[in-house]
């Protein structure tokens, strides 16, 4: 096979979540080997236990990094850092702390250059704060482990993109964040990350917080006095942003074409509609990152867990985002996010 394919390190998730079924499940298929070569970072005793319920019989095979990968096989770089004795579908402090554990390890990796990038299984935010970990979930814990200081959350999909000025915040402390500078460096963002997906001269809609993008200042200011401003800096820094534009059609424009990525200024406003219109079919890309970064845009799904139901659709989708900017990031440097 073409020995050009990325190394990507897929982290386990919570061993209690759908996580290590949804590893098990996707890397048992071809086609992540095509565009990859992807390895789990995990343990191997939850991945035995799991391997039953999601109907595994394939072989696994430890490594110790990449250069111990081997097609064919399921490759498993194991920490061990938990072992069988933990409850489907229940918050538990030593799944957080093993879940962290995976993620340190492969931020660890890329971060070496040992791999193109990582895409992780979903880990439980309850569960990560009873290990001690202060950070509310994935992309704030990126950042910090990678030294990132301007970062943001992208939901990418088939024909629609869009990075979110505020994520895990209130609507209150959303609103409070859309200043100009704030407004400035998203869309700086959401330029470097479609460069990262290998899109030249990308266009971004930023949309108004208001109803109506404010109608001419009559449903709020915040357009005029922060967005605006903010819009026509990019501009001069030769970025093709556009807007403010109503957010109830701002999507629709990056639908029809017209526009690469939707600037979102919380978190709602992105996710409803892309979640309305396809569910499964959106990646969740954290970009401002030195390396490259994908998930699955969903959760523990603790409902799911131990049952062997859970869908890995979207962790496929997932490894192949990641692949792809990982290739694009190969070949151009200076694409990096």
């Amino acid at each position: 096979m073409n020995e050009k394919r990325p190394f990507l390190a897929v982290t386990m998730g919570d061993p209690a979540g759908v996580g290590p079924e949804i590893v098990l499940k996707a890397l048992s298929r071809p086609s992540p080997y095509e565009v990859a070569r992807p390895f789990v970072i995990g343990d191997l005793d939850v991945l035995e236990r799991v391997a039953p319920v999601v109907g595994f019989q394939g072989r696994m095979h430890l490594v110790l990094g990449p250069k111990d990968f081997q097609d064919g096989v399921l490759n498993v770089l194991s920490l061990g850092l938990t072992n069988k004795d933990y409850l489907f579908g229940k918050v538990q402090a030593k799944c957080g702390r093993a879940a962290l554990g995976y993620i340190k390890k492969a931020i660890a990796l890329a971060m070496d250059g040992e791999v193109g990038g990582i895409v992780t299984a979903p880990i439980n935010k309850e569960a990560l704060q009873l290990a001690g970990c202060p950070h509310p979930g994935h992309t704030e814990l990126l950042a910090e482990l990678t030294g990132a200081k301007e970062f943001g959350m992208m939901l990418a999909g088939k024909e629609l993109r869009a990075i979110h000025l505020s994520t895990h915040v209130s609507l209150k402390e959303a609103i409070e964040l859309v200043k100009k500078e704030r407004v400035l460096a998203m869309i700086r963002l959401a330029n470097r990350a479609m460069l990262g997906f290998g899109i030249h001269a990308p266009k971004i809609a930023v949309a108004g917080l208001n109803p109506h993008a404010g109608e001419a200042g009559m449903f709020g200011l915040e357009e005029r006095e922060e967005i605006l401003p903010a819009i026509l800096k990019a501009k001069d820094e030769g970025i093709l942003a556009e807007g403010p534009f109503p957010p109830d059609t701002v999507l629709l424009h990056v639908k029809e074409g017209l526009f690469d990525i939707a600037l979102c200024l919380y978190h709602d406003q992105g996710h409803i509609a892309l979640k309305l219109y396809d569910f499964k079919g959106f990646v969740n890309v954290t970009v401002g990152l030195p390396i490259v970064r994908t998930s699955v845009d969903h959760g523990t799904a603790f409902d799911k867990a131990g049952k062997g139901v859970a869908d890995d659709a979207n962790l496929l989708l997932a490894v192949e985002l990641a692949a792809k900017m990982a290739s694009v990031r190969r070949q151009d440097p200076s694409s990096k996010q």
